[in-house]
């Protein structure tokens, strides 16, 4: 468990795990799903879309998307019509990048310790069957519309591995780098008063760190009580998606088969 991020080996993770790496030198990083047979489910901007929400995710839609062609892989970047939600091998999803594993059910101590969000979480993981059938549902039924601050690729991986949802959707998403992005500035402008009273830098950065760190700590959804266990099967019902896709009840035997490939 490393002091910022956890980054681990190709042969330490396990289907069902919930995977990232860093994208534009450390700017922000990609989670996904491992699933098994080298393969990733994901959530990127949907292409050739027109809604202001993907439009407003041009810089991580160029970033995050996938080879048109995959040498290695035929079925690398399937994705169905109109979804962001893609199927990549892992080469294509890490980008020559490094590998590193999402925790989860880490004590509040330890959460609070890291110094940069969308690590870890105090939230329980489901079993990785359970994880698995839900990346491979939504790989099929779509995550609804990619939002940079409240629908994004991390929120995707969270909601595979817990089922969890926040009930009040204008919020921050479950998303720890939008709490973190959020946070940072918010903790600076609450400490700045306290320039007036502690004359040492080191006082009121201390400060503002703490502040900082209880902000995240204050939205992760281990501790949140806005937020409740919703079935894949009943996850466009809940969010009010109203997208073109029709339900698609997941074929075992096919999701199997995409997987192995």
């Amino acid at each position: 468990m490393g002091f910022f991020s956890h980054r681990v080996e190709r042969s330490e993770i396990k289907p069902g795990d919930h995977i990232y790496t860093y994208r534009a030198v450390f700017t922000y990083s990609h989670h996904g799903v491992f699933v098994g047979g080298s393969k990733v489910v994901h959530f990127t901007p949907r292409q050739n879309a027109n809604s202001s929400s993907d439009t407003s995710s041009d810089f991580y839609d160029s970033m995050s998307s996938i080879p048109s062609s995959c040498e290695t892989f035929p079925d690398c970047g399937f994705r169905q019509p109109d979804s962001g939600v893609v199927l990549s091998c892992l080469d294509c999803f890490l980008k020559k990048g490094s590998l590193y594993s999402f925790e989860y059910g880490v004590p509040p101590t330890v959460f609070i310790a890291k110094v940069r969000g969308g690590t870890c979480t105090t939230a329980a993981s489901d079993q990785p069957e359970t994880v698995i059938h839900r990346a491979m549902y939504l790989l099929q039924n779509g995550f609804g519309n990619y939002d940079v601050f409240h629908n994004n690729c991390e929120d995707f991986a969270m909601y595979c591995k817990t089922g969890l949802l926040i009930m009040d959707r204008l919020g921050v998403g479950r998303s720890g780098q939008a709490s973190s992005v959020i946070g940072a500035p918010l903790a600076a402008i609450l400490s700045s008063p306290l320039k007036l009273l502690m004359p040492s830098p080191v006082g009121v950065a201390t400060v503002t760190a703490g502040m900082y760190c209880m902000s995240r700590y204050a939205t992760d959804i281990g501790v949140r009580s806005d937020v409740i266990k919703v079935a894949v099967e009943d996850l466009a019902m809940n969010l009010g998606w109203a997208g073109p896709l029709e339900e698609v009840p997941e074929d075992n035997e096919a999701s199997g088969a995409l997987i192995a490939r």
